[in-house]
This record gives structure tokens, sequence and C-alpha cells, in this order.
């Protein structure tokens, strides 16, 4: 009997090996193939424009090239400030978004708020209709008087949706006893929301944080809709974008340019603009990454 035990544990061993084995070995291949595309884009930055159009994209350049990048840091000081006013943003506005998301969501979960459901109608409801883009340019325009500022980026997308019921739906996780239990010990609603709520909502506040984050940081259409080519600094995302489309205008343009217009590294650039846009997105996602699994994950369940 001893013996058969022990067979049947070393059986359950080697099969819960096997398939933790098979399970990391799956996971690798899977985050292989995610990173497999970086390390094109990354590759190909550093290529000669005529590698690329002779060879195709490669991960390791055949003829390394800084051109690319030459032509992208051309004046520094317009790239620093683009860096300074996307930082400046996306911080501002992901600071402020999330306060305004996280307030929303622990209201309308809360079973003694009334108006819960008439609210909670109106925000989802505005998720299947929108009131285009004429109405929008004319309410920022012409109502807000926001043209030129910056305020025309960061108001629009301290908000969404989407965001609002995941951290309704998170919050749900919450007992309501304690914030019973708070306002029996004298606590004020605000109070149990700073004190009580967003201490035990990181997770969601991780996830909503990041999502917030990055629509600040890849923002470049309300950008270019209210902000005047005349502004010395724009967004990161904009100022990236106007390179390209120049170095494309000078490159299918028959006017003289001091470089030859079959060397202008077009499709080099557009990987270093990719690579500039999205280095400090991968070197801070680590630091959220363990937060956001759990948020996500959460809010699907709780949905």
């Amino acid at each position: 009997m001893q013996a058969e035990a022990v067979r049947k544990r070393i059986r359950s061993d080697a099969t819960s090996l096997f398939v933790r084995g098979f399970g990391y070995a799956f996971i690798g291949l899977f985050a292989l193939c995610c990173l497999i595309p970086f390390l094109l884009v990354l590759g190909t930055s550093f290529t000669n424009e005529g590698t690329i159009a002779t060879n195709g994209f490669n991960i390791w350049p055949r003829v390394f090239s800084t051109f690319a990048y030459k032509i992208v840091f051309e004046n520094p000081g317009l790239i620093v400030g683009a860096y300074v006013v996307t930082i400046c943003i996306t911080i501002v506005g992901t600071a402020a978004g999330l306060f305004l998301v996280a307030m929303t969501g622990y209201a309308l979960q809360r079973p003694d708020f009334q108006q819960r459901n008439a609210i909670s109608f109106f925000i989802y409801f505005t998720t299947l209709f929108s009131g285009g883009l004429v109405p929008f340019y004319l309410l920022i325009k012409q109502y807000l008087h926001l043209g030129d500022s910056y305020l025309a980026v960061l108001l629009p997308g301290l908000m969404s949706p989407f965001l609002i019921i995941m951290m309704k739906s998170f919050t749900k996780s919450i007992p309501h006893a304690i914030t019973e239990s708070a306002k029996i010990d004298g606590a004020g609603d605000f109070t149990i929301f700073l004190r009580l709520i967003l201490p035990m909502a990181t997770p969601a506040l991780a996830t909503i944080g990041l999502f917030i984050a990055l629509g600040y940081w890849n923002e470049w259409y309300n950008a270019m809709l209210f902000l005047s080519p005349d502004m010395k600094y724009r967004p990161l995302q904009l100022f990236l974008y106007n390179v390209i489309t120049s170095a494309d205008f000078i490159r299918n343009s028959s006017a003289a340019s001091n470089v030859p217009l079959r060397d202008m590294p077009l499709e080099s650039m557009k990987m270093a603009t990719a690579v500039v846009a999205t280095g400090p997105v991968i070197l801070f996602y680590p630091f959220v990454q363990r937060y956001f699994i759990q948020g996500i994950t959460v809010g699907a369940v709780k949905g």
C-alpha cells in the first residue's frame, strides 16, 4: 500500500511538472512573439534606407545607420519641449482623470445613492451614440474658447464611460459595511472615499491610471485640431507626425534638397519615431504590470 501511494505521488508530481513546463514554454513562446515586432521596429530604425528597400525589414540591421535619428533629433530643443509638454499633460490629466473616475465609479455603486441607475444609464448611453466631430469642434473652439490652449487636449480625456464602469465594477467588491461603520464613527463621505476606499482600490487605480496615461501619451488628433501650427511646443505625437509628414513631402517632391531624395530615410524614420514615442511607456509598464493584471481580472469578473 505504501509503495502504491509513493508511485501515485511520483506520477502526480511528474504530471504537475509536465503541465507546468508546458505552460512556461507556451507563455515564453507567446512572449517571444510579442517581443519580435518591437525588435523588428528597433532594428529597422537603425538600418540604411537603401538596405530596407532592397532586403526589407530585419531584426538585425545589415547596414547600420543612425541617419533617421539624426533627422528626428535635428532640433533637440523642439523634441525636448514636446516631451515636456506631453509629460506634463499626461501627469496632470492622469491625476485629475483618475480622481474623477474613482469618485464617479464609487458613487454609482453606493446602494444609498438613489439616482445611481439613472446616471449609470446616461453614462452608458454615451457609448452608443456620439455627437460627431463638428459639434465637438464647435464646443471646444466657440463655446469654451479653448483654441490654442493645452486644455483642449487635457479636458476631453479626463473621463471615459468604459473606465467609469470598470471602477464601478471594482468598488462593488468592497463591502458596503465599511462605509456604514465609518459613518457611524462620524466620518463624512469624502473622508471615507479618501481614507478607506482609495487605499483598497489600488489595483483598479493602477489599471485605470495606465489607460488614462496611455491615452494622453498617444494623443495627437485633438492637438492637431485645436493647437495652432504657430505654437512652438506641441505634444510629442503630433511633433513626430509632422516630422514624418515633412519627410514624406520632401521625398515625393521634385524640389532641390541637400539630401538625395532616394536616400531620405522615410521607412527608418517611421520606426525611429515609434521607438522614441513608445520607449518611455515600455520602461514604465513593468512597475504597474502586477496591479494592471489584477485590476483587469477583478473588473472582468465583477461586471
